[in-house]
């Protein structure tokens, strides 16, 4: 059986916010919009105006945002998170979380720069000689730098 593909999907109140974040985060990129093809959606009736909005002075769509891992458009594969916009705020505690691996000996700096652009320090972890920091991104979502 050939592996599948598959991207993350992380509920959101502010998708494209929180895509620049992550996508800072891990050294990401975030997708480009194509204005013309959200254009040609409205226009043949597909979609509205309702259903866009501008960011960073870019027409996107209100809904969403992704990011990709750099290397994807020169080597075909799809490492994807996508942002969706849900109503609600977060509320429990993630099922699923990301861990942001920068080595041992890099996690203060790390913690200490995510944390000056939003994260939110949680609590620290270690099982034997491993370490680890669990925060919470701008929204609220967990994730550990380890």
């Amino acid at each position: 059986m050939s592996p599948h593909v598959f991207q993350v999907v992380v509920d959101s109140q502010t998708p494209h916010a929180l895509a620049d974040w992550w996508a800072e985060t891990l050294g990401w990129v975030v997708e480009p919009s194509d204005e013309a093809f959200i254009r040609s959606m409205i226009d043949k009736g597909f979609a509205t105006d309702e259903d866009t909005t501008r960011h960073n002075g870019v027409l996107v769509w209100r809904v969403g945002a992704a990011i990709q891992h750099p290397d994807d458009p020169t080597t075909g594969t799809r490492r994807r998170v996508l942002f969706q916009w849900v109503p609600e705020a977060k509320t429990v505690k993630n099922r699923v979380h990301v861990d942001v691996w920068v080595g041992q000996e890099n996690i203060p700096a790390a913690v200490e720069a995510l944390v000056a652009r939003g994260a939110t320090r949680l609590h620290e972890g270690t099982q034997g000689p491993h370490g680890w920091v669990t925060l919470t991104d701008p929204e609220g979502n967990e994730f550990c730098v380890s």
